[in-house]
């Protein structure tokens, strides 16, 4: 008879085929991943996980088992009888359960191994008329706003296991070429990219702000004596390591006060940031294509089950639209960022390329190219990728007008060695620049642009004592993940995502 406690069930199954009482050893849970790879069939096993879907006839019951190790289910044989019954009567879509039973080969379709179950033990229960993810098709809408439950559905499980194995291979690529990881700080005096779209930190009393004579702020009384923001960069702080260990990197979280609802920004996102020493924009240019292929071999190696079944739920996403509107299929997609090298141009000629482009000579282009000096948008970047060329890109010698105080000035006195990676449906995927070494210039260019000097004394005086040329570059990891999914939102790949209006999780 079933025993109950609290919300916990347990029941000694019985089955024609083998006879079956509670062990008297513990059999130890082996995930869902390794158990669907074994072959010594009939020997005891645990498994432990939440229930996708259950169905039952009036013999025998099937239960879905998905434990987060893998997109596969493990299948669940159940034999019917009174007391597996009552059992059955508390599991359902949601449910988490530990089932002890024996290995089986399966002899249905879409597995090759079951588990037919001895002994099943309810350690949570999900009542059906509450529970919000029921086996059938949610939007992505409705499960941004069930961001707590969402990892239990196949995307988001997928994703999850795709940005892992991501931040694993990008650890592992610099590491193996003797990078090494700094922790960059999130609060910050400075602002890296000079936009001012930044989150203030502040221990003041907001509803008592003390003010000076002249009715400012009076930062003296706060924290840190001083205005504090939240980074939107650590490349800077970067800098300082690369100029002793020559080879560096960060990847941690970033953030920006750009109060913008688009598909593509976050006020709260990851950045990978290398910088290097001895580095000029050539070798920066390759680390950044070396990198981009090797995390994409990476996924395709070892992430190819999460792939191909985010590449059917696209293929079924583009359905309904237009032969030019849809996706490449994904698996397809990676595949080809490997097979060239990059195209290398520069912002003068992609100019060129996009005026005489003929969305642009129609206006078919939402921001029309007049002329060089024009900033590019996604939309142009994307035509020179997935129309033009057919590959990656990377854009260089940009006008200095457009790009931080921080890129080394070419010699023509208008452009920068600054460098943008454009991928297809992605856009811009990496920036980065050789940086400025010399002391004069950077100086100029920060009193050009009124940057107080107060600021950025630390970081000019870098550039007076040993000073060699470096460079880096900033990858955004959503964007990479986005162009490894074949999501569309950013808020999709992103755990918990941060954005205008938007802080419930």
């Amino acid at each position: 008879m079933a025993k109950k406690s609290g919300i916990l069930y347990a029941i000694s199954l019985k089955f024609s085929s083998f006879a079956i009482h509670l062990k008297s050893c513990i059999v130890k849970r082996t995930e869902i991943k390794y158990l669907l790879e074994q072959t010594d069939f009939g020997k005891d096993v645990n498994v432990k996980g939440w229930v996708r879907t259950k169905r039952a006839s009036k013999n025998v019951a099937f239960i879905a088992l998905n434990d987060g190790s893998t997109i596969k289910n493990m299948q669940l044989v159940v034999e019917m009888n009174p007391e597996t019954e009552k059992i059955l009567e508390h599991i359902h879509t949601g449910a988490a359960l530990s089932v002890d039973g024996v290995l089986n080969e399966s002899l249905g379709s879409g597995q090759k191994v079951e588990v037919h179950a001895k002994n099943i033990e309810v350690l949570g229960e999900a009542n059906p008329e509450e529970y919000p993810l029921q086996p059938k098709k949610h939007s992505l809408e409705f499960l941004r706003e069930k961001a707590h439950l969402r990892y239990r559905t196949n995307t988001f499980s997928a994703i999850a296991r795709v940005r892992h194995a991501m931040i694993f291979a990008v650890h592992k690529f610099f590491n193996d070429r003797n990078f090494y990881n700094i922790h960059t700080p999130i609060i910050t005096g400075s602002d890296a990219e000079g936009a001012g779209e930044m989150f203030q930190v502040t221990t003041l009393n907001l509803e008592n702000i003390p003010k000076t004579e002249t009715g400012k702020v009076d930062f003296k009384n706060d924290f840190f004596g001083k205005p504090a923001n939240l980074t939107v960069s650590g490349q800077l702080e970067g800098e300082l390591a690369a100029l002793a260990l020559s080879k560096i990197y960060t990847f941690g979280p970033t953030f920006r006060a750009e109060n913008s609802n688009t598909t593509r920004h976050l006020a709260e996102f990851w950045m990978i940031e290398p910088e290097m020493a001895f580095y000029d924009l050539n070798d920066n240019m390759d680390l950044a294509e070396e990198m981009l292929k090797y995390v994409i071999r990476y996924a395709l190696d070892n992430c190819m089950d999460d792939l191909q079944f985010l590449s059917k739920r696209q293929q079924e996403e583009d359905k309904n639209k237009k032969a030019d509107e849809r996706s490449p299929e994904l698996v397809e997609k990676l595949q080809a960022v490997l097979t060239e090298p990059f195209v290398r141009l520069t912002y003068s000629e992609a100019i060129r390329i996009l005026m005489n482009s003929k969305p642009n000579k129609k206006k078919r282009f939402q921001y029309v190219i007049e002329g060089w000096g024009a900033d590019l948008q996604s939309e142009h970047e994307r035509y020179l990728v997935e129309k033009h060329f057919k590959r990656p890109v990377i854009l260089t010698d940009y006008p200095a007008g457009i790009k931080a105080f921080y890129m080394k000035q070419n010699e023509d006195g208008k452009t920068v060695r600054a460098m943008d990676v454009l991928f297809p449906q992605i856009g811009e995927i990496i920036g980065g620049s050789q940086r400025e070494e010399s002391y004069d210039k950077l100086y100029a260019r920060i009193k050009e642009l009124g940057i107080p000097e107060s600021s950025m004394w630390w970081y000019l005086e870098t550039r007076k004592f040993g000073s060699v040329p470096h460079s880096g570059f900033g990858l955004g990891f959503e964007r990479l993940i986005l162009f490894l999914t074949g999501m569309t939102n950013i808020r999709d790949v992103i755990p918990f995502p941060r954005t205008p209006q938007n802080l419930e999780f």
